[in-house]
């Protein structure tokens, strides 16, 4: 597995380079300000940057690591020298993306589903037990009748 040399000198290296991901994600650095409403100087002021910010995502953090794919990545991240800085890297990009599903009901349901709520009513099925039968035949010299007519009571 190719990895930049940077991975394997240390793991705060490695960290440092997951927290300027995060930082670049944000938006570039203010150009400016400018006025909101363009006439009056005094409005409010708005921030100018160069570009806008980026959603954290696995792919994209793995690109600015210098990754060459996810399965690399991910590779990395189970049997890595550093591969717990990683995951906490992935676990910081979990974060952002769970505190955005509170900003909708469907987000919220979802996200109670992952934590084992139901939004169903539970039927207890029976549980699975030990109920077999066990069939033994005898041979007692007798022969089964061949009709009802046969049998005498």
């Amino acid at each position: 597995m190719k990895i930049h040399t940077y991975y394997s000198k240390s793991a705060a290296v490695l960290a440092n380079r997951i927290e300027q991901y995060f930082k670049y994600i944000e938006g570039a650095s203010p150009m400016g300000q400018k006025p909101d409403n363009g006439k009056d100087p005094t409005s409010t002021v708005q921030k100018v940057c160069d570009r806008k910010s980026e959603s954290a995502t696995i792919a994209g953090m793995a690109l600015f690591l210098g990754f060459s794919s996810k399965q690399e990545f991910e590779a990395y991240e189970i049997n890595g020298k550093h591969a717990h800085v990683l995951k906490r890297g992935r676990l910081r990009l979990e974060a952002a993306y769970e505190s955005r599903l509170y900003q909708t009901p469907t987000g919220v349901i979802f996200a109670l589903k992952t934590l084992g709520w139901n939004d169903k009513p539970e039927v207890q099925k029976p549980s699975k037990t030990d109920n077999t039968l066990q069939v033994e035949i005898r041979n007692t010299g007798l022969l089964p009748a061949g009709s009802e007519k046969e049998v005498m009571l």
